[in-house]
């Protein structure tokens, strides 16, 4: 019998052989980058396969890189309650293309996450039923976790409230 993470990464190397762009494994930890196109089948085969069963997105976060070869990631923190394990699942961006389509459909719980990711980086999730800042006023026009925003803000961008 293999073990989970032999499972996992067989499975999806049988179904989605050329969407994988990567597997590694860093301290313990999986991570699966594979090709934004279809990150909806890929989700949707990882939460319905009865092997895998990953029923639950713990987190979506955004990551600046500033390369020019793709600045931006998104990283799916998932995991299966039936096979207690968890394993990164990413996909990168352009700056030229900010879209990705929302995952909510298949886990409830990316909601919030998706929207903090769209409020601090400005990667628009395509589809997601409420996409608006969390923390940020809706009329604030920068993306504070971008590595060009400067570490003090900008200064007049915000109205601060008076002493």
């Amino acid at each position: 019998m293999q073990n989970i993470k032999e499972l996992l990464v067989n499975k999806l190397k049988e179904n989605f052989k050329t969407d994988i762009e990567s597997v590694t494994e860093f301290q313990g930890t999986l991570t699966v980058l594979i090709n934004k196109s279809r990150l909806i089948d890929v989700c949707q085969f990882l939460r319905n396969d009865t092997d895998l069963h990953f029923d639950m997105c713990k987190d979506v976060v955004g990551v600046d890189y500033y390369r020019p070869e793709f600045r931006y990631e998104v990283v799916y923190n998932l995991y299966s309650l039936k096979n207690n394990f968890r394993f990164l699942l990413k996909i990168k961006l352009a700056e030229e293309d900010m879209h990705v389509p929302t995952v909510v459909n298949i886990w409830p719980g990316a909601n919030w996450p998706e929207r903090e990711v769209y409020d601090f980086f400005g990667i628009i999730f395509d589809g997601h039923p409420d996409l608006r800042r969390i923390y940020m006023p809706e009329e604030f026009e920068y993306y504070p976790l971008r590595k060009e925003f400067p570490l003090m803000g900008i200064p007049g961008s915000l109205e601060l409230p008076r002493k």
